[in-house]
């Protein structure tokens, strides 16, 4: 267990230069062979001996005493944040390989789908990278709430029953987007989410796929050709998105300090498992053992 972690420096290698015992850094979880065609030419995200944090039996994760990363993956965290903060990194970085994906401009309309953690920091993300308007939907009214205050965005409570393209017709309507979205970020992995989002979007808009759920899904094809959709996928993170995550952070442009909703200690992780199981908070961390 543990992909999303932060910690203080133990020990270092002979050859470690960037970091020294005692340093505070986030943790990037997934560590590529650097040799493979994918890391060469900068998709070291898609490397196939990746081996990722939490992914047992090839890997196991950080919640442990002691965890062993490369030099090059560990990433010094200013001293405006907390550890705490520093643990959603790992989420905050994902965002921006989403974002970065949809290439948005100043001005951009962006439809966010899901108010769970990612969908919230890719909102965030979204804004800061100058977007004009940006919208979250989601089936969840306690969410949308949150994401609101969070944001500080319009959001759009999706109807589960309805077929998604009358859902994109209101929402469309409701927003005041009539001609649609220029970009769209699904986090939800639904295939229904998927497919509201790609009614909702413009004609020549970019929509990116970051939410990962049933391995075959059907969209809707036709529409996509008659706008022109530009359609990518997106996995985890690559070059640079983790730099960018922290300087979203120690420039204040993003706060992801109200997402922390609990702390509990070390020997009681379970208690987090049960918190989130329940739906309670957004981010219930689990603290390292102290010396």
């Amino acid at each position: 267990m543990g992909h999303e972690a932060s910690g203080i420096v133990a020990e270092v290698g002979p050859s470690v230069t960037s970091v020294k015992p005692g340093d505070r850094v986030a943790i990037e979880p997934g560590f590529p062979c650097r040799r493979c065609d994918k890391c060469k030419t900068g998709k070291y995200n898609l490397c196939p001996e990746m081996q990722f944090a939490a992914d047992p039996p090839r890997s196991h994760g950080a919640l442990c005493r002691i965890f062993k990363a490369p030099e090059d993956f560990v990433h010094k965290i200013p001293d405006s944040l907390s550890l705490q903060e520093a643990v959603l990194v790992e989420p905050l970085s994902v965002a921006v390989h989403g974002v970065r994906l949809a290439d948005l401009k100043p001005g951009d309309s962006v439809l966010v789908q899901g108010s769970g953690t990612i969908g919230l920091l890719v909102a965030a993300t979204a804004k800061a990278y100058g977007a004009n308007s940006v919208f979250i939907t989601d089936v969840n009214r306690k969410k949308l709430e949150f994401a609101r205050s969070f944001v500080g965005c319009e959001t759009f409570l999706c109807n589960s029953s309805a077929q998604p393209e009358d859902e994109a017709v209101r929402l469309k309507k409701e927003m005041k987007m009539d001609a649609g979205f220029d970009a769209v970020l699904e986090c939800t992995g639904v295939e229904s989410s998927a497919q509201l989002g790609l009614f909702a979007s413009g004609p020549g808009g970019v929509f990116v796929q970051i939410g990962m759920g049933n391995l075959n899904q059907t969209l809707p094809l036709g529409v996509m050709c008659e706008k022109e959709t530009v359609l990518k996928a997106a996995f985890r993170y690559g070059p640079r998105d983790y730099a960018i995550a922290l300087g979203l952070l120690d420039s204040g442009k993003i706060n992801v300090q109200p997402m922390i909703s609990s702390v509990v200690p070390f020997e009681s992780a379970t208690e987090a498992w049960e918190k989130t199981k329940r739906g309670e908070g957004i981010k219930n961390l689990i603290e390292g053992v102290k010396d």
